[in-house]
């Protein structure tokens, strides 16, 4: 899928197809601009790391240097989920949404820091690649459901409790293996914005 948007000034490009990352400063260029996008940019870009296109599906790596031979397993990749009310996108200034889904990430990391995957997941070595997916649920009733499903099953997460209002608006887990955490998510939306 590739959607391309034109302004007079700016072009964008979304190619589905070569895994850019989200990050708009590594599609954006004026539409004079000789630069291309292609994967040599993006790597080069400060914001962004060549494993963040990688797909966390993939499992294995072949090399021609061992095309007949079996592929070698490759780690899960240490992700963290945040989720944030739709309910809150609606009806609150996004950047205080958006701050909820921050203070709840960095709680879950804080409150972990001595978590192995934890420690991994902020490795100095890991930083620039780190994974996360946003995702949303309708509301309060919806929030305080999953929280309580993930601490059924061991998850570890915050729940965050906005004060003084005493009330959840986000939920971040600590870092996981893809594989681990992933299941309990599968039945939720991504995060989004609708612009009018």
């Amino acid at each position: 899928m590739t959607c391309v948007i034109s302004s007079s000034r700016f072009t964008l490009s979304i190619s589905k197809s070569i895994g850019l990352c989200p990050c708009p400063r590594s599609r954006v260029f004026p539409s004079s601009s000789p630069l291309s996008l292609h994967s040599s940019i993006r790597k080069s870009h400060p914001f962004c790391s060549a494993s963040m296109s990688q797909s966390a599906e993939t499992n294995s790596v072949s090399t021609p240097d061992d095309a007949g031979v079996q592929a070698e397993e490759t780690p899960d990749v240490l992700i963290q989920y945040v989720v944030l009310r739709r309910d809150l996108i609606d009806s609150w200034p996004l950047g205080s949404v958006v701050t909820q889904g921050c203070h709840a990430s960095v709680s879950a990391i804080w409150l972990t820091k001595d978590d192995p995957h934890t420690s991994d997941y902020c490795n100095p070595d890991n930083i620039d690649s780190m994974h996360k997916v946003t995702l949303e649920v309708k509301g309060e009733t919806q929030m305080v459901n999953l929280s309580e499903k993930l601490k059924a099953n061991s998850i570890v997460h915050k729940l965050w409790i906005e004060q003084p209002e005493n009330i959840p608006t986000c939920l971040a887990t600590k870092p996981y293996p893809k594989s681990v955490v992933s299941p309990f998510f599968k039945k939720l939306k991504l995060f989004h914005v609708k612009y009018a």
